[in-house]
């Protein structure tokens, strides 16, 4: 089990209302960390539709959703949060008052005094594929996720999918593992067509394989693999020998772990307070479309104002003893000095 990290702030979630809440928190000189499902930045923004237009971002008529992530990472800067991809909050359980212990699904351990829920609508994870028992070959041969390269040093890979991540990863493991077949179930994929060429030209100079069909049934015992059965388009199985596979089918939206965080839920979100946005577990806070209250409305503006009353809120938790004196960013100098403003 990894070191404990301790810290002011742990934020669970890094779309955008999570990216400006460490923002408004370090303001405050509280210090974050985040942690996301996801391999990347942003939430469904960045995942869902990175390139889909949002048109109600106050003062930016027009903002992709790729492009917003980019620009909360610029404005929080200043502030160095540290980011751990890839994890998913398992448990969190009160040991002071206030403060926090949070385990992810990777084992790494936080000790927060405010642990902030900006989820979105739970947890983006992802979806399993329609292949008879394969949840027997879960977390020891099969993986959604790959979170250390060389644990595949090696191996017989196939790789399932036809989009970014089957291809990014088809690429970046080609050169470490034993061999790499890619299974998709048509001949045309939806990466990027750079990604795509690249693909193909390894399997032409043999360095990989590429086949066209859908894995119907897997082979081998106590939890380890030995190969798949893949029927093609043409209705012929072959046999592709494999000892680990990566399926990226995409991703599903779940509650997840939400449900037995000790939070009060109704209809699947987490009611909070309108003056700070804390749930009925004191020193936990929900922003974000994952929260709900009388008037909500699900718009980004909106997760940014809970945010910036929730940092307020959290402010008496990691300083009790401060006083806080309210400044704003326009005419205190110490503000601007904490964001590098000459």
């Amino acid at each position: 089990m990894s070191e404990v990290i301790k810290t002011d702030v742990l934020i669970i979630g890094a779309g955008p209302c999570g990216l400006f809440a460490v923002f408004e928190l370090g303001l405050l000189d509280m210090k974050v960390h985040l942690v996301d499902i996801l391999d990347k930045l942003g939430g469904q923004c960045a995942e869902l539709y990175p390139e889909k237009p949002i048109y109600d971002i106050p003062g930016i008529p027009l903002v992709t959703g790729q492009g917003l992530t980019e620009a909360l990472m610029e404005q929080i800067k200043p502030f160095n949060p540290t980011f751990h991809l890839n994890e998913m909050v398992e448990t969190i359980e009160k040991i002071g008052d206030p403060l926090f212990r949070v385990t992810t699904d990777a084992g790494q351990v936080f000790e927060a005094k405010v642990v902030v829920v900006s989820a979105g609508g739970g947890s983006f994870q992802p979806k399993r594929p329609p292949v008879p028992g394969i949840e027997a070959y879960e977390g020891t041969s099969v993986f959604y996720a790959v979170r250390k390269m060389e644990q595949f040093r090696g191996k017989d890979l196939l790789i399932v999918g036809g989009g970014d991540s089957a291809l990014d990863w088809t690429l970046n493991l080609q050169p470490i593992a034993r061999r790499v077949t890619l299974l998709h179930r048509r001949d045309d994929f939806r990466a990027a067509p750079h990604s795509v060429e690249q693909m193909r030209a390894l399997v032409a100079s043999d360095k990989m394989d590429l086949r066209i069909g859908q894995v119907t049934s897997l082979e081998g015992e106590g939890g380890q693999l030995s190969g798949a059965q893949v029927k093609g388009n043409d209705g012929e199985t072959i046999r592709v020998d494999c000892n680990i596979i990566l399926p990226f089918f995409g991703l599903t939206m779940k509650l997840g772990p939400i449900a037995n965080w000790g939070v009060k839920l109704e209809n699947n979100l987490i009611p909070v307070d309108t003056e700070a946005f804390e749930t009925n577990v004191p020193g936990i806070f929900a922003i974000g479309d994952i929260n709900t209250y009388p008037g909500k409305l699900k718009l980004i503006l909106s997760g940014f104002h809970e945010g910036a009353l929730m940092a307020q809120k959290a402010h008496r938790y990691v300083y009790p003893d401060k006083r806080l004196v309210f400044q704003y960013t326009t005419s205190s100098s110490s503000l601007q000095k904490k964001l590098g403003v000459n």
